[in-house]
């Protein structure tokens, strides 16, 4: 059987799959891009203390490594990825709705659980819809994904805007909005053929467990990405105490967006394999956070800012990749919900952990970053050989 990708697609059947997911990218990628920043102002807002603010933000991440893998490996037996995704966002678009009706500490955190059960498999099935599409049209991944980036500084952006002109305890209508044009968008994206069809079937996915070269990469992606922790939550903090505006400190944010979206739509340029990309991305990150410990002045931290390019969208690229390289379709879904679930988990232990530690140390928190990014650097160059020797394929069924 020849791979998906070498099968003869019409270029409007290819199309409508791109543009389709382009625009979910979008919309998804602007929730993302208003709910991040402003949640928890809008929480505030409403007369919610700290204390409560801080539990409830804690449950996206935990629901990352408990429920998220058994919702995204439910939707692949099912043979629903698509309607996962139909499903998980109209199930977030009510559950923000609802949300934003209460005020009671109990209640929102008990809906918004609820929610994130839904909302938090969003991605990792958008992207193993991607992924499949990928494969059977002979695809990039990153001109896609770079959509979801581009819309997510953008809705970032207007949410500020909108923040000096209506009232905060309004801003989750804002949030609301934009996750039912994700449900619109949901509605066009083209079914795929089930791949579990074209495939032998294979007891559950002790293909994926046994596979160290697939540990490999989950490993190295967790490691780099969570190596951003600092920059997430403590960067802005940091750059104020170093006397920069929130103008300023805004332009840094979308300088690294920038970046981001650049390497996003050369990647299918790039000619090194994909282990090798993430391994750049890992050293670029050792680099970044060095630099960025240093308190540079502003022309360097700009430039250090644009590394971003490089240590997130590289990382992404080159995961991405490897996992269409070693993961066997019918199974993609649940490689996604391993990697969120592994990222996940990593993340949440690193903002705990960085909360402590900045308290003590600062911006030195960065040295510590910087090793995690060397870390994963190492655990992917280490296993090069064996990604590079033995890819899955399609017919293999894993």
């Amino acid at each position: 059987m020849p791979p998906e990708s070498q099968i003869p697609i019409a270029a409007t059947v290819k199309r409508r799959f791109a543009v389709s997911l382009a625009l979910f990218y979008s919309a998804v990628f602007a929730v993302s891009g208003t709910h991040l920043p402003f949640f928890p102002v809008w929480l505030k807002a409403i007369g919610v203390d700290a204390a409560w603010i801080g539990i409830i933000n804690a449950l996206p991440s935990l629901t990352r490594f408990t429920t998220l893998p058994q919702v995204t490996a439910f939707a692949e037996r099912r043979h629903a990825i698509r309607a996962g995704i139909m499903i998980s966002v109209l199930a977030t678009a009510i559950g923000l709705a609802v949300l934003g009706l209460q005020q009671q500490p109990l209640a929102l955190f008990l809906i918004y659980a609820l929610t994130c059960v839904m909302w938090t498999p969003t991605t990792p099935l958008t992207d193993a819809y991607a992924l499949r599409g990928v494969a059977r049209y002979g695809l990039d991944y990153g001109p896609l994904r770079l959509w979801g980036s581009a819309a997510f500084a953008a809705g970032s952006l207007a949410c500020g805007y909108l923040v000096d002109s209506i009232a905060a305890r309004d801003l989750i209508w804002i949030i609301v909005a934009w996750a039912v044009a994700a449900v619109f968008a949901s509605l066009l994206l083209p079914p795929l053929d089930d791949a579990r069809r074209k495939t032998t079937e294979t007891p559950a996915d002790k293909g994926l467990l046994r596979d160290g070269g697939f540990w490999a990469v989950i490993a190295s992606a967790a490691l780099i990405q969570g190596s951003h922790a600092a920059y997430y939550i403590f960067s802005a903090i940091n750059w104020q105490l170093q006397g920069l505006s929130g103008l300023t400190i805004a332009g840094l944010w979308t300088l690294g967006v920038v970046a981001e979206i650049v390497v996003f739509a050369l990647s299918p340029r790039f000619a090194l394999h994909s282990s090798s990309l993430m391994a750049i991305g890992g050293v670029s990150a050792v680099l970044r956070w060095i630099v960025t410990a240093q308190e540079p002045p502003l022309a360097l931290l700009a430039i250090a800012q644009l590394g971003h390019g490089l240590t997130f969208g590289m990382t992404v690229v080159g995961t991405m990749n490897l996992l269409v390289q070693r993961v066997p379709s019918h199974q993609i879904a649940r490689g996604q919900g391993y990697l969120a679930a592994c990222s996940g988990l990593l993340g949440a232990v690193t903002s705990i952990a960085s909360g402590a530690i900045y308290a003590r140390i600062g911006g030195n928190l960065y040295y510590i970053m910087a090793a995690m990014a060397a870390a994963g650097a190492i655990v992917i160059w280490s296993a090069r050989h064996r990604l590079k020797a033995q890819p899955q394929s399609e017919a293999s069924g894993g």
